[in-house]
């Protein structure tokens, strides 16, 4: 496979749960396309590094918790957007829910995941600019990928 752009990428969300933690499980879900995105951001995990130096002998390195990542996608607010609207409801501070996301690539390929959505702040900009939202999904489970077909 060559490189692509990221034209074309598109970002959804369901308040479903997939009953299995893979590609079969999330592609049963119904989702809402999440309309505005200029941008989604990094996705995927990092793990943390725990070291210990011992008085003799070499420093050790392990492999500490794992951090799924998050996302920080620009939208340009769009209050009767669907998929805004489940976004924004997913952000209230008394939801605690985690909700599915789907990340399409332009050749189709596929990202799943769960995370829980932290905040929804606008960026209002100045006159020579639209407005966006600027949420931050706080991704709980691995990434599922699935290849283009």
């Amino acid at each position: 496979m060559g490189s692509t752009t990221a034209a074309g990428t598109a970002i959804a969300i369901s308040a479903a749960a997939p009953t299995t933690q893979d590609a079969t499980g999330y592609a049963a879900l119904t989702y809402t396309e999440i309309g505005g995105p200029d941008q989604l951001g990094t996705i995927g995990a990092t793990t943390n590094k725990v070291e210990f130096q011992p008085l003799k002998g070499p420093k050790q390195k392990h492999k500490g918790s794992t951090d799924y990542g998050s996302l920080q996608p620009s939208l340009a607010a769009d209050s009767t957007d669907a998929g805004q609207v489940l976004l924004q409801t997913a952000s209230q501070p008394a939801n605690n829910a985690l909700y599915s996301f789907m990340i399409t690539y332009p050749d189709n390929a596929k990202r799943y995941f769960q995370a829980r959505v932290f905040g929804y702040p606008e960026d209002v900009g100045n006159a020579d600019s639209i407005i966006m939202v600027k949420p931050t999904i706080e991704i709980n489970t691995a990434i599922v990928k699935v290849a283009a077909a």
